[in-house]
């Protein structure tokens, strides 16, 4: 009898995690670039977050926004991890892709050129290193470039390279005199000898969470869960700092200590990524103004049109993030 209460007692504890894998529900997230402002979605997968919130999430990595966007479309991921910029040129065409968490809500990135380059005029004729046109590291290309004075396309050759890892080889290489970078890679440039010719720093829609209104539509339940998750893992992120430096260091093959705590303060600031996540409507503003010069629907496009904060606003209503940072330590 004892053997058998034994063996009895003994078989829940699986039975029960059978349950539990049972009830997860699938979904596969994409995300378009190896760089830290994937973060909280990488910290999520790996502590266990997603799965605590009922979440059994792969995560996809696509080469630049375009073809992760395409991906969203498809429903292939019907979440993605994404900047603003090509979730509001897809709407602007007629797709119904929108933000639901702001994530990053600055864009912080460095027109990192060779040693020998240092000055706009050193610059013009040459060719600046971007992911793919429509992405991020584009958009913050032209506003460089302009910064300089230069104009882009016509002064200064925007190429089509991929990711921050491909983009700083090609520039070591010398197959280019410039590239953009967000951190870490910009740190490891520096660090490396290049040299940073401007950064950009200004409240843009960042990589946030995107997806569809479709899928909001028919699938709400597991937004809020995702959209949960990713504010749990931000929380995660400005509290645990061991646990983050683990993830960070895995997922960007960052070896460097010196860089890898100069990227962790750097990313993990409020003003950068805030505790509570709504998209940046004065980011999207900034998203849309230079495109308004070629596009019509830009120009009388509202930031308001290309985000949706419902599961972001119930969660911060209900009192559940102020809750989470009780007691913090700054």
């Amino acid at each position: 009898m004892k053997t058998m209460i034994l063996a009895v007692s003994l078989s829940f504890p699986f039975s029960f995690y059978d349950v539990a894998l049972a009830q997860l529900t699938k979904v596969t997230v994409g995300y378009s670039a190896i760089g830290a402002v994937h973060f909280p979605a990488w910290l999520a997968k790996e502590s266990g977050i997603f799965r605590k919130n009922g979440l059994d999430v792969q995560l996809v990595y696509f080469t630049g926004g375009t073809t992760a966007v395409m991906a969203l479309l498809s429903r292939d991921a019907p979440i993605i991890q994404m900047a603003g910029p090509a979730i509001v040129s897809a709407n602007l065409r007629g797709a119904d892709t929108v933000m639901i968490a702001g994530g990053f809500v600055t864009a912080d990135q460095y027109l990192m050129s060779r040693p020998e380059i240092k000055t706009a005029v050193q610059l013009k004729g040459g060719s600046v290193a971007i992911a793919r046109f429509g992405g991020l590291a584009d958009s913050m290309a032209r506003i460089a470039l302009q910064k300089l004075g230069l104009t882009p396309m016509k002064d200064v050759a925007i190429v089509q390279i991929g990711g921050a890892p491909e983009r700083l080889g090609a520039l070591e290489k010398g197959k280019l005199q410039a590239a953009m970078l967000g951190t870490p890679d910009s740190f490891i440039a520096e660090k490396k000898g290049f040299y940073s010719l401007v950064s950009v720093s200004i409240p843009y829609q960042s990589v946030g969470v995107a997806t569809t209104r479709r899928f909001i539509r028919e699938s709400p339940e597991i937004v809020k869960r995702y959209i949960k998750s990713q504010i749990e893992a931000i929380h995660r992120i400005k509290t645990d700092r061991e646990t983050g430096r683990r993830v960070l260091a895995k997922y960007l093959a960052l070896q460097d200590r010196e860089i890898l705590e100069k990227t962790y303060d750097d990313i993990s600031a409020d003003d950068k990524l805030p505790p509570k996540q709504y998209p940046t409507l004065e980011g999207i503003k900034n998203i849309l103004e230079p495109l308004a010069q070629t596009d019509p629907k830009a120009k009388t496009a509202k930031p308001e049109d290309f985000v949706d904060v419902r599961f972001v606003k119930e969660l911060d209503e209900s009192g559940f993030v102020d809750d989470l940072y009780k007691g913090r330590k700054r």
